[in-house]
């Protein structure tokens, strides 16, 4: 896909349109209600903006016809959450930036490089600011791990698929001082319970996102892993790269304390909504 398409704008953006989730949550905290004027059905935070703004379709399935109404002067897309070939056609009529989120320092270059394009860069300054003290407070959490936990993150089941040394969801494992044991393959491979036994999985997280885990997955899945931990995570903590940033460290590190001792226990950790 092309990369930030649009490096300056004539003027400031009076009409944008968000095809990413965690960016049009950046836009919210950034105060660009106004400016905001078509997001995608899964836009679902803020809760005021998925019912009042103008839905576009979804991230890999945008409604052209219905951003022509628009008539965007910025619209936002994401490398991995967009289809190539539809925001290519809508850079040929429309600015485009695209973002390339693969861990926390590209994030942070996301938040400024929006910022920047929509006259916010104090606000994205100190939003920055604030996520990287947060985060620089988990690597003393980090050492009360006795060792990094051999871990496998699960986005999906049937089959069953999780993530690759080459993604945000990675990069966030790491700083929660986690070893994933999938971490030499690219992007979100198949697996089997198989090869999570043989792999001597020791912590087995369920995410919140794209697939529902439930409770119930958690009990299916420890009839087969009875040496396993598995904890049902919130899956925006830690593949949500904006303004969520802010409340991953803090998760993170509740995270971190309840595997400390590594009981026998089975652990939830979600939140509410915004």
């Amino acid at each position: 896909m092309l990369l930030r398409a649009v490096t300056e704008l004539p003027c400031l953006p009076k009409r944008i349109v968000s095809l990413v989730p965690s960016q049009t949550l950046l836009l919210h905290y950034l105060g660009l209600e106004a400016e905001t004027v078509g997001i995608t059905k899964f836009c679902i935070h803020p809760e005021s903006w998925f019912r009042s703004k103008t839905r576009i379709g979804g991230t890999k399935n945008i409604h052209p016809e219905i951003i022509d109404r628009l008539q965007p002067d910025l619209i936002i897309a994401n490398h991995e959450e967009n289809v190539k070939e539809q925001v290519e056609a809508l850079a040929e009529r429309y600015p485009v930036w695209v973002s390339d989120v693969r861990n926390l320092a590209s994030a942070l270059d996301m938040i400024r490089d929006i910022g920047r394009l929509t006259g916010t860069s104090t606000g994205a300054g100190e939003l920055v600011n604030g996520i990287s003290r947060g985060f620089e407070g988990l690597e003393a959490m980090r050492a009360t791990l006795p060792s990094p936990l051999r871990t496998t993150y699960l986005i999906w089941k049937d089959p069953y698929m999780t993530v690759g040394g080459d993604t945000f969801i990675h990069d966030m494992l790491q700083q929660c001082g986690l070893h994933n044991i999938f971490g030499g393959n690219m992007r979100y491979p198949e697996i089997t319970i198989h090869q999570l036994k043989e792999a001597g999985c020791e912590l087995l997280l369920l995410s919140s996102e794209p697939y529902p885990f439930k409770e119930k997955h958690i009990v299916e899945l420890q009839s087969q892993l009875p040496a396993t931990k598995i904890v049902l995570i919130n899956g925006e903590m830690f593949s949500w790269y904006g303004s969520t940033l802010l409340e991953a460290p803090g998760y993170f590190g509740e995270l971190m304390k309840g595997l400390g001792g590594l009981g026998d226990a089975n652990t939830t950790l979600n939140r509410g909504k915004y």
